[in-house]
């Protein structure tokens, strides 16, 4: 870690929410580089926050509801002259400013389980791809020259196969993979791949509830693009800040060589 001043918690949580000072910025991230624990902690944060944003955005648009119109029911409680209609419509604002937070916010404790199962991997995803990729010393916990042991020790964890995908035919070869941990508690792998333009792409492998599907998913992100979809309750995702072709090309042949496997 460069520097002197101790990483502290606000530090991670203002790195995720891009409100770090950009002079602090180098410290944190050679943090994250040379500790683990920190950097899917990170990974973690940045997934609930998309996770948040994906379920309240669109919501926060929307307009109050009429009963809680707060402007319309004071208008009618001031009208009455009499101090004691003074007073409750100044106790219905203060209910009313309530009620209308509780409106922006209702079910925010409970967004981990009303998003959609893959919603929330995708956002996971995006979240990790962020975090390791652009780590060029530690971006993976087992390097590919270790892949039995790689794939033993993942397999274990996730208590079923987690080979990683051949992606040499589109020119991508595997630099190793790591353990992720999920928002509930459970675990998932990553798999790095890098071109010969250093371009890296992310997959990740997350078991999900027993026969869960879901179609093929895509999302953007800026230049992130991803591909995701969950088959016989095993979660697939590709990332990489690539052409939606060049993901497309990643996942067919991830799908098919899954389906060889049977």
């Amino acid at each position: 870690m460069s520097g002197t001043q101790p990483i502290r918690e606000e530090d991670l949580h203002a790195y995720v929410d891009g409100q770090l000072e950009p002079a602090r910025r180098p410290a944190v991230e050679d943090y994250l580089a040379a500790t683990p624990a920190a950097a899917a902690k990170v990974a973690a944060y940045a997934a609930q926050r998309n996770a948040l944003h994906a379920a309240f955005d669109a919501r926060a648009a929307e307009p109050l509801p009429p009963e809680l119109d707060l402007s319309r029911l004071l208008e009618t409680r001031l009208a009455r002259r009499r101090a004691p209609w003074r007073l409750a419509a100044a106790s219905a604002a203060f209910l009313l400013i309530g009620a209308a937070a509780g409106w922006a916010l209702r079910g925010a404790t409970l967004v981990a389980n009303e998003a959609p199962p893959m919603a929330r991997f995708a956002q996971q995803a995006l979240a990790t791809h962020a975090v390791y990729a652009v780590d060029r010393r530690h971006p993976v916990e087992v390097q590919a020259a270790e892949r039995e042991h790689l794939v033993r020790w993942l397999s274990n964890r996730l208590d079923r196969d987690a080979s990683p995908p051949d992606l040499s035919s589109i020119g991508y070869h595997l630099i190793g993979g790591r353990l992720l941990a999920t928002e509930r508690g459970g675990p998932a792998a990553l798999f790095m791949y890098e071109n010969e333009a250093h371009v890296r792409l992310s997959v990740i492998l997350r078991p999900m509830a027993p026969a869960l599907h879901a179609p093929r998913t895509e999302i953007a992100r800026g230049e992130t693009h991803l591909c995701g979809w969950i088959d016989n309750g095993l979660g697939y995702a590709v990332v990489a800040a690539m052409p939606d072709a060049e993901i497309d090309r990643a996942s067919d042949l991830i799908r098919k060589e899954r389906d060889r496997a049977g």
